[in-house]
């Protein structure tokens, strides 16, 4: 008795993502995904089924990877400012190829209609994680904003952008976030700083730390 074939999920799923950038959605069917991944269509429908489960295996990986990176930066279980930057620092390390990636990946997911209701849900329980009405969290949420606004343009191709461009802008990103919050009680008013301005500098400092984890260790 011949033993079937084990078949390498994340190949099949590398190939997927492949096919979106270079063809497009259109160019997406269980055959041409089978031909790019070198196994047979009953082979790639016996690991992932239909085409949509296909879709949904890509977004799941992906934001597997995510929820990993952001894990990396501040924990798995980050309060709601801390959640945001992570967000945005996982978005500022991104670079030329993985920008290509998502776009592909944005396409192909948001042009079924499952996928785009939980990116949409993931979107809104996102924002709804911090409050509006304090000057923390609305500062967070246009730092988040201004995150996802030029993750778009650089991903798509639209704003064309040097790497000292992407990173002068996030350093603003990060100002956003540090003018949000607000001084704690028993914040020191002497020595001629502010209130509020030893704060800012700390969560300067928390900053430095989520993009560096190993400053401070010993």
């Amino acid at each position: 008795m011949s033993r079937q074939p084990v078949i390498d999920r994340n190949a099949v799923l590398n190939a997927v993502e492949a096919l979106v950038r270079e063809q497009g959605v259109a160019g997406l069917t269980i055959g041409a995904v089978a031909r790019a991944a070198g196994i047979s269509k009953g082979g790639v429908q016996s690991a992932f089924g239909t085409k949509a489960q296909l879709v949904q295996a890509v977004f799941d990986r992906w934001t597997a990877d995510y929820d990993t990176s952001v894990a990396t930066l501040v924990g798995h279980a980050p309060g709601p400012i801390d959640a945001f930057a992570g967000h945005v620092e996982t978005t500022r390390r991104m670079d030329n190829a993985e920008a290509d990636r998502a776009a592909g990946l944005m396409t192909a997911m948001l042009s079924t209609p499952d996928i785009r209701t939980q990116v949409s849900a993931w979107y809104r329980a996102l924002l709804d994680r911090v409050d509006p009405h304090t000057p923390e969290g609305r500062q967070a949420r246009l730092a988040f904003l201004a995150t996802e606004g030029a993750f778009l343009l650089r991903s798509f191709g639209i704003l064309q952008m040097t790497e000292a461009e992407w990173a002068s802008m996030f350093e603003d990103i990060g100002r956003l976030m540090s003018e949000g919050r607000e001084p704690k009680v028993g914040d020191q008013k002497g020595g001629g700083q502010k209130v509020g301005e030893q704060n800012v500098g700390n969560q300067e400092v928390a900053n430095q730390k989520v993009a560096n984890p190993e400053m401070g260790k010993p």
